[in-house]
């Protein structure tokens, strides 16, 4: 059988780029804690993460390109919050977030982390972005770094 290949969790050479929604900023700002926290625990240099703040989830696909063309990032974080309504909002703006993100990593070859929280209340948003244990913005940090460390390994 081959070696399997992994990504280690070593952040100190890194560059990442975080574009994170300023809409829903409560549970958005809870997540980008998370992902520094994840980021510094893991060697990562204060200067070496770049975040990047935009209206809302649906204009996050369009930071995140930019940032992945720019070559300077190994991977791209985007965190939002998008809380189901009445209405068929949700489902246009958490759909063509996600299907832009994944167009952006398969485009770009660059790692997207999908850090957009799609959930039906409020009260589960708070939970996906408490600050102590199940911070999907931590998460998030550590796919990336994993991915980021990966993708040199497989070409």
């Amino acid at each position: 059988m081959s070696p399997v290949q992994t990504g280690e969790l070593n952040a100190a050479h890194l560059s990442v780029a975080i574009v994170a929604a300023r809409f829903n900023d409560f549970i958005v700002t809870s997540l980008l804690r998370g992902a520094v926290e994840a980021w510094e625990s893991h060697g990562g240099a204060a200067d070496r993460l770049v975040i990047a703040r935009v209206p809302g989830a649906f204009e996050l696909p369009v930071a995140a390109r930019q940032c992945a063309a720019s070559g300077r990032f190994a991977a791209v974080i985007a965190f939002g919050c998008v809380i189901r309504g009445d209405t068929a909002h949700f489902d246009f703006v958490a759909g063509e977030c996600a299907r832009g993100l994944a167009r952006v990593a398969l485009d770009t070859g660059v790692p997207v982390m999908f850090g957009v929280l799609t959930v039906e209340t409020a009260e589960q948003a708070i939970q996906r972005a408490a600050v102590r244990a199940g911070n999907k913005g931590g998460e998030a940090m550590l796919g990336a770094i994993e991915m980021a460390n990966l993708l040199p390994r497989l070409a």
